[in-house]
């Protein structure tokens, strides 16, 4: 009888590994192509792909971030291409996700900065008029994210690039936000993340910023 339970005890252990390493397997996949895909299509089929494995793994809030960060830069895309109409609801679609891993993680510097982001893509639908409530509530997300971790490099990349591409006049400029480029690389250099799925990304944005290749 004891070497019944023995067995069955390892052969539970052996499931649950097994289905662990696919768990990680599939994410370290999908995270790796995140950082190297563009085009609004791939990013929005990511985004379903993490969002397929967010519905098998409901306790743990990484699917969701990634599901939410796919949908952010999907966002990011189209506002490049000038596409602003539909930050809309490419925005509310990340929200649910944000919604969903906070729901898991509380005090998060990550997700305080998703939210951040997701900010800022609904103002930049129509930034004059949005300004004083999205570019209000963005700012309000940046401060949380960087009091809940000073270190966090994806923080000072994103202040970065908002000081770049903020006129003089109202306090940003080219030459600070390289600066602010420099400090994110130098975070980047001592950053680790808690866990092997835990955000990694932005390193290259900053090295893409300090080339001179952005306009």
């Amino acid at each position: 009888m004891r070497k019944y339970v023995l067995s069955f005890a390892l052969g539970l252990m052996s499931l649950v590994s097994y289905a662990q390493s696919n768990y990680e397997k599939a994410m370290t996949e999908k995270i790796n192509k995140l950082e190297a895909t563009r085009s609004p299509e791939e990013l929005q089929a990511l985004a379903n792909d993490f969002q397929r494995i967010a519905d098998k793994e409901k306790d743990k809030w990484q699917p969701n971030y990634y599901t939410a960060l796919a949908y952010i830069q999907k966002g990011r895309s189209q506002m490049q291409s000038g596409n602003n109409q539909a930050l809309e609801e490419t925005a509310d679609q990340a929200q649910k996700f944000v919604d969903a891993a906070e729901s898991l993680e509380k005090n998060n510097s990550e997700i305080h900065l998703l939210q951040k982001m997701i900010y800022s893509l609904k103002m930049m639908v129509n930034p004059m008029e949005r300004f004083r409530t999205f570019g209000g509530r963005a700012e309000e997300e940046l401060k949380k994210a960087e009091q809940l971790d000073p270190a966090n490099p994806r923080v000072t990349l994103i202040k970065a690039e908002d000081t770049y591409y903020t006129p003089e006049q109202f306090g940003g400029s080219k030459t600070k936000g390289m600066e602010l480029f420099k400090t994110a690389m130098e975070k980047f250099s001592t950053f680790k993340p808690k866990t092997a799925l835990d955000p990694n990304w932005g390193k290259m944005e900053a090295q893409y910023f300090l080339s001179g290749a952005a306009r």
